[in-house]
């Protein structure tokens, strides 16, 4: 599968390797080439002291999918798991630990929220109260899907060295066509750049060198390139190429407009974003630009089971192993929002399109990773991805095990990042949730967090303290 094969170049702050296809340094801007030197001397950096500790007596859920395994003993030293066992067989090792007793505790992988946006505009105070709020509610990485990478990349190397409580930030510099760079939230994003000349946002058309378009964005440290909007068929396929031959991912909208949705597939684009948007393909005649928001015809689409013409791009998807970000929540959010302000303009599907879509992409054996795509309002004590697992467990119908897993080892795979996180298994971060409460038993468990452990530090959920208004700058 591809986005299990391809390693990125850049991950969140992560140490950027240099390459023959670079171009020469004097084509790239000079703040890019700090960055890049930054990012160098902090991949550098030694941690910390490790410190042995050991969990006992939990009940595990790993995050494969794998049933869950009563009575295991986890060691932690550092930021990484060393080992996993049956409790009391750990060995001499683990009696030097500082030992942890979780009888009755049940541990999970940390959550990955797939679709999160931290700086558009930029907001550093807003920000990081989000971040603290998805990582005291057990999130402990993200992909951030395209913002001012300037702001975007301070805080990913904030949260990296620990000198915020936050979730690790995987991030993608975006492509376009030309005409979205009229959008406003271009300009929120690009201060101090023509619209579509930031290496993080970049304008493509027939006579863009992407082999430099994608030089400037890899120089940003972003994990992938966002194919966003505005652009041919044949457009989406040369970036995605020269992206993978540069080794960064592609997330991609699912429709692009005018390139259909099986033309975004075909392209090789690694995660596909919103899956209302696949239902396009069914379109006689494609909308013709992103800016045009005629919601999808849903008249065209089978009634009801599975639509044969959205299974034709699944069956595309399995065989590549194109992940689905399917967004799902904020469509079936937006949709009782709106039954209660007829005023709100419709969104691309409607709720109850959304679930059947997201089911039949379930049925069709498509990997589907949680992202939100929207933040919950001040006052609410959890992250917004807690409502996306529960879409996929009460609409969707998927089980409380499928869901966690793709909470955690699908999403970590769309973030290029499986190797590292996702799962708990030795050699990997030590990134987990202790929680009360049994999320086998009721996916709303995930609410029942004793504390969130991130690359091997504890963070306690009687610590958080609720976001005020004044936080999230909705106390206008």
């Amino acid at each position: 599968m591809r986005a299990r094969r391809l390693r990125t170049a850049g991950s969140g702050a992560s140490a950027i390797a240099m390459s023959a296809s670079f171009p020469r340094p004097s084509a790239i801007p000079a703040f890019l080439r700090s960055l890049v030197f930054a990012a160098s001397l902090l991949a550098a950096v030694p941690s910390s002291a490790a410190e042995a500790i050991l969990y006992t007596d939990v009940t595990l859920i790993d995050g494969t999918g794998a049933p869950a395994r009563p009575g295991q003993d986890l060691l932690i030293e550092g930021e990484r798991i060393v080992a996993v066992g049956a409790h009391g067989s750990l060995g001499e090792r683990a009696r030097t630990a500082r030992t942890v007793p979780l009888p009755g505790r049940f541990v999970i992988p940390g959550l990955i929220d797939s679709h999160v946006h931290l700086a558009t505009p930029p907001n550093r105070a807003r920000a990081e109260a989000i971040l603290r709020r998805q990582l005291y509610g057990g999130v402990t990485a993200v992909r951030d899907m395209a913002d001012d990478l300037r702001a975007v990349g301070e805080l990913a190397r904030a949260s990296l060295v620990g000198e915020i409580a936050a979730p690790d930030i995987y991030y993608a510099a975006l492509m376009a066509g030309p005409p979205f760079f009229a959008d406003p939230r271009v300009l929120a994003v690009t201060r101090g750049f023509a619209p579509g000349t930031a290496p993080w946002m970049q304008a493509i058309d027939a006579k863009t060198d992407l082999r430099l378009a994608v030089a400037l964005a890899r120089g940003t440290a972003a994990t992938a390139i966002k194919i966003y909007a505005d652009l041919p068929a044949e457009r989406v396929a040369a970036i995605t190429a020269e992206a993978h031959r540069q080794k960064l991912m592609i997330w991609a909208h699912s429709a692009v407009f005018p390139a259909r949705p099986a033309q975004v597939i075909e392209a090789g684009a690694d995660v596909i974003s919103h899956v209302c948007y696949l239902a396009y393909e069914a379109q006689p005649v494609m909308l013709a630009a992103y800016e045009d928001r005629t919601p999808v015809d849903e008249a065209l689409l089978a009634p009801t089971g599975d639509d044969p013409v959205v299974g034709r791009l699944y069956r595309m998807m399995r065989k590549q192993g194109t992940i689905l970000d399917a967004t799902g929540s904020l469509f079936v959010k937006f949709e009782a929002e709106r039954k209660a302000d007829s005023g709100k303009k419709p969104l691309r599907c409607s709720g109850a399109r959304t679930i059947a879509l997201t089911q039949q992409a379930w049925r069709a054996g498509i990997p589907i990773s949680t992202g939100t795509d929207f933040v919950n309002p001040a006052g609410d004590p959890w992250p917004a991805v807690h409502a996306e697992l529960l879409y996929l467990a009460h609409d969707v119908g998927m089980s409380p095990l499928a869901v966690i897993h793709s909470a955690t080892l699908v999403g970590a795979r769309a973030a290029g990042q499986d190797s590292d996180m996702g799962s708990i298994e030795p050699g990997k971060l030590a990134n987990l949730v202790v929680l009360r409460a049994d999320p086998l038993a009721d996916i709303g468990n995930i609410g029942s967090i004793e504390m969130t452990v991130k690359r091997g530090r504890e963070f306690r959920r009687a610590d958080y303290v609720v976001l005020t208004a004044a936080e999230l700058g909705d106390d206008d």
